[in-house]
């Protein structure tokens, strides 16, 4: 018995260190990573969107405008197509004329005609007058008698009322010359103000009546983003405030925005106010339309 125990307690001193040696590699690995623990990830600062608003808008300008027709008639001439630079009044087309101008130049022959008439009809009133005065003058000198003398002032009285008329249809032959001018001016296309043809759509000798979009005239610049911000940023957020905007579109550009106007009043359904800047040095790689991303500070 007892070298039995004397054979079992040498084993066990032969199986100690292979023991020691063979530990689990989750253990080996844990202890490892206590000793030497993992470099830390780098990530975008929480403070980043603390700081900043991120608002979202497209960018716009204060004229842009379809120009429609302002009365019917046909297509003549087409004189701009879509991204030519134009000025303000510029014709962009011609409505077929020549009805307005035959209307408007028999106007102008009845307006001559009427004020010639009407220099006939006031050097007539005056040969009048004048006889009227002589034949006051002969009355009270008991040459003529009371009725010859009533015959020539109511003639003379007659006459001016004549003339009164006649002047009369000297303005009304003028209006009518004015409205035929400016029936004739319709059919001149102009441009509204200066920009570009963004969109033409009509061709000539297309029929129009009055109302139907012929162009689609709009600026290029100062360019202008209207968004929108949490009502927390009422009172906040000042007029000439400058901020900075993105683009998608642009690649990683930035650009600078002035605020022009904030709304005065919160919109109940959404919580929000209303917000407009205008972009302010070089802006060429933008165009209206585009949408931008506005980088506003936070506030608490």
């Amino acid at each position: 018995m007892a070298k039995i125990l004397l054979v079992l307690t040498l084993l066990l001193a032969l199986l100690q260190p292979g023991c020691s040696d063979s530990r689990p590699a989750e253990a080996k690995a844990a202890s490892s990573s206590i000793a030497n623990p993992p470099a830390a990830t780098t990530s975008v600062p929480a403070s980043d969107h603390a700081q900043f608003f991120m608002a979202s808008g497209p960018l716009i300008v204060e004229h842009q405008v379809d120009v429609a027709a302002q009365r019917e008639g046909l297509i003549a001439e087409i004189n701009a197509e879509a991204g030519l630079a134009v000025r303000t009044g510029q014709i962009l087309a011609q409505l077929d004329d020549r009805q307005a101008t035959a209307d408007l130049d028999a106007a102008r022959a009845h307006t001559r005609s009427t004020a010639a008439d009407l220099k006939n009809w006031e050097a007539e009133a005056k040969v009048l007058e004048a006889d009227a005065e002589r034949a006051r003058k002969m009355w009270e000198a008991k040459i003529i008698s009371q009725e010859q003398y009533d015959h020539a002032r109511f003639k003379a009285e007659s006459d001016q009322w004549d003339v009164k008329r006649v002047q009369e249809m000297l303005v009304n032959a003028q209006q009518t010359e004015r409205s035929l001018e400016l029936e004739l001016e319709k059919t001149r296309i102009r441009a509204p103000f200066s920009g570009i043809v963004a969109r033409r759509y009509v061709r000539a000798g297309q029929e129009v009546n009055r109302g139907d979009r012929l162009f689609w005239i709009t600026e290029t610049s100062p360019l202008r983003v209207r968004f929108t911000l949490p009502e927390r940023f009422a009172g906040k957020i000042q007029q000439g405030q400058t901020l900075e905007v993105t683009s998608a579109d642009s690649g990683d550009q930035k650009f600078t925005a002035r605020v022009m106007e904030i709304s005065p009043v919160i919109d109940p359904s959404s919580g929000t106010i209303e917000v407009l800047a205008q972009l302010v040095g070089p802006t060429k790689d933008l165009r209206p339309g585009m949408t931008t991303s506005v980088r506003v500070p936070n506030v608490p």
